[in-house]
């Protein structure tokens, strides 16, 4: 006895994992058992891709169905022609023709004041002055009969110089006048300068 029981029970359970198992199987392979529409036919597709038309009122009616006769696919010459023979009349550029965009030149605007003696011409600042030169010419230190020298001093620094030297290793003695020397700085390239004669 108890051995008949026991092979029901394993009968039973089997039967149900079967079951579960072909459940399972038809779930996933066959998509009709789940539910989903079939698929259309050419003549509802067909329908269903024809465009629909309002019949423009609020009342909620159905849209209206275009006919099939409507879609002719036939070329029609005359509508054709009589595009081909429309031209195009714009008030701007042809964009079917290559061409430039015209420039527009402004007009030239006179000024208010037309007194060209009144106009002032842009001059630029003169340049800076040299740098002062801080040598003093304050005697002679040459006898009658030989070269012209001269005494520089700077501070408390005394130079006897004659044309042509540097003093001070920057100042170069261009010409030596009775009342002034004219000297010039060679580091900065300037203009010579006249040192008057200090009395005194």
């Amino acid at each position: 006895m108890k051995l008949g029981l026991e092979n029901k029970k394993k009968t039973i359970w089997a039967a149900v994992l079967g079951g579960l198992a072909l459940v399972i199987v038809l779930y996933e392979f066959l998509p009709m058992f789940m539910g989903s529409t079939p698929p259309e036919t050419s003549a509802q597709a067909t329908e269903s891709l024809a465009p629909r038309v309002s019949s423009g009122r609020s009342g909620g009616r159905a849209a209206k169905k275009v006919r099939p006769e409507s879609l002719d696919p036939t070329l029609k010459l005359d509508l054709l022609a009589a595009s081909e023979k429309t031209q195009y009349e714009g008030n701007g550029r042809n964009i079917f023709v290559s061409q430039a965009e015209p420039v527009e030149v402004p007009s030239p605007v006179a000024p208010a004041n037309t007194d060209t003696s009144a106009v002032e011409t842009y001059t630029p600042p003169p340049p800076p002055p040299p740098t002062p030169i801080p040598l003093k010419f304050f005697g002679f230190a040459s006898k009658p009969g030989e070269a012209k020298k001269i005494f520089l001093s700077e501070g408390e620094d005394v130079w006897v110089a004659g044309e042509g030297e540097i003093v001070n290793r920057r100042y170069k003695v261009i010409r030596i006048a009775p009342t002034s020397v004219e000297m010039q700085d060679v580091v900065n390239s300037s203009p010579p300068q006249n040192i008057p004669l200090t009395q005194g």
